[in-house]
Parts: structure tokens; sequence; C-alpha cells
């Protein structure tokens, strides 16, 4: 990457509290189209930053400027991981986009770019904005309530890590979920409002009105897609919808163990990007 770009941290200030921000441009040429990253949930997000940091320069260094945020009771913005809530999270999306609006660059295409389940959010949001240009969507969860089985079953591997301490189901944890209550996973509180408007979300009954970039990270390239993410982009294309969908090989960053990077994907989302913006 050798262009020059500028790399400018600040804190949004909202109603509620401020969300921390990092805005990267190009710095000697112009600005051609803009990006707001929705990054994915909980520990995901922090595995992912050094991921969404290469994405957003290699973007800024093509003339694309990307704004990246904290969701609320999400890293450096206010709040703890219990204030999280569903339509809190679409406000501070709509904020960012208020605050895109307002920059110099204000009247070049706005894309949406959201990880895991910040893909889910990044449509959710995008049926609200009939200007948008398109979303980038990167390995964007496709059921809701089995991801948060998922998560809640982290709390089930780290008591059976441990003799002594008395195991607590994934059956139990939902009942206490419905029963209003916040359940603590890995270090974040849950709360129950939260955890109970993800489990509604289905990829399947979002229909986009915009261009879609997908891309899967796989084992294998050559391996396709899931059953359930063939379904939903089948369902998508009879909508309408235009969309790639690409799988390229690197490993699931946003999980593992140390922190990882996956070059291919950089390129590949910078190639389909430009197909939308052409």
């Amino acid at each position: 990457m050798n262009a020059a770009i500028k790399i400018d941290p600040f804190f949004l200030p909202t109603a509620l509290g401020d969300l921390f921000c990092i805005h990267t441009t190009p710095l000697n040429t112009p600005i051609r189209s803009r990006v707001l990253y929705i990054h994915p949930f909980a520990e995901e997000m922090h595995k992912s930053r050094r991921m969404a940091a290469l994405q957003a320069r290699q973007f800024a260094a093509a003339g694309i400027a990307v704004l990246q945020l904290d969701l609320t009771g999400c890293g450096d913005s206010w709040g703890d991981f219990n204030d999280a809530r569903w339509k809190q999270w679409q406000t501070d999306v709509f904020c960012a986009i208020d605050w895109l609006n307002h920059q110099e660059y204000k009247d070049t295409p706005l894309l949406l770019w959201g990880l895991r389940l910040g893909g889910i959010l990044a449509l959710d949001c995008a049926s609200k904005l009939p200007n948008l240009a398109g979303v980038i969507l990167w390995q964007p969860i496709i059921n809701g309530e089995l991801f948060i089985n998922q998560f809640l079953r982290i709390r089930l591997a780290s008591e059976m890590l441990n003799e002594s301490q008395t195991r607590t189901g994934t059956r139990q944890l939902r009942e206490q979920l419905a029963a209003g209550a916040s359940v603590e996973i890995g270090g974040y509180c849950l709360a129950a409002e939260l955890a109970q408007t993800i489990s509604t979300l289905r990829l399947e009954q979002i229909t986009p009105f915009c261009p879609i970039v997908w891309i899967d990270v796989v084992a294998d390239a050559e391996n396709l897609s899931t059953p359930a993410q063939q379904k939903v982009i089948q369902e998508w294309k009879k909508s309408g919808c235009q969309i790639q969908n690409y799988c390229i090989a690197g490993e699931p960053f946003w999980t593992t163990q140390e922190i990882t990077e996956c070059p291919a994907l950089i390129t590949a989302t910078i190639e389909m990007t430009e197909q939308i913006l052409k």
C-alpha cells in the first residue's frame, strides 16, 4: 500500500453518550466513496480489529473513506455490554451516517460493511436507506437464534473446564433470558432484551434493495457455500437483488486464538467493491 492515508480517532457525541470512531481517509487523492464499518459481536469484535484496520487502510488507499464505529456498550464507546440493545445499535449506525453526511465528501456513494452479526445489522439498517450504494458482508450470521445458542455454549465450555463449578445448560440460560435476567458469558453480560431480539433475526427474511457483496472465509476455496447460505442467496436473487458471492481460503480470524490476517479477503473485497462503484 503506497498511497498516503490519514487515520483520525475521535468520539462522536450522541444523546446518550460518546461513540468511539476511527476515520480513515486518503491524503492526496480525491475521495470517491465512503464506507461505514459495523463490527461483530462481543469477543469477535476484538479478534477482528486487525483485519478491519487493514481493510480500512486499503480502502483509503483506493480513494474510499472509512468510518469504523464502536457500537454502544462495545469497545471504547459509552456504556457496558449490558447496556447494548438492537434498537440502540441501529440508532448508533444512523448517527454515524449522519456524521458522514456532514463531511465534505457527503455526495459520494455510501456503502455499509458488516462482519458477522454486524452484517445483519447493516442489512437491517440498509432497508431504511433508499440511496445506499451497496452492502459488503463478511461471513454474515444466517440465523440469530443459532448464533445466540452458540454464544451461550461458551459458558458451558468454560464450566466444563472447571470441575468444581456447577454446570449450566444452554436451556437453563435460555430460561433465564426468557425471564428477563441477564447472563454472563465469557466476561460479557448479555441483556435479555438484546438476546431475544437477535434470536428473531433471519437473513432470509431481509430482502436487500441495493447491490450486495457477500464474502465467506472457508478452509478450502473450492468449498461451496452452505445450504443455508445458498438458500438466502437464491431467495435474494429471485427478488432481483444484485449479489456478488465469493468464498476465499483463510482462517476464521474472528475466532482464532491468535490475531490472524487474511490478505486474500482484503484483495477480494476491494475488487468486488470496485464492481459496485463502476
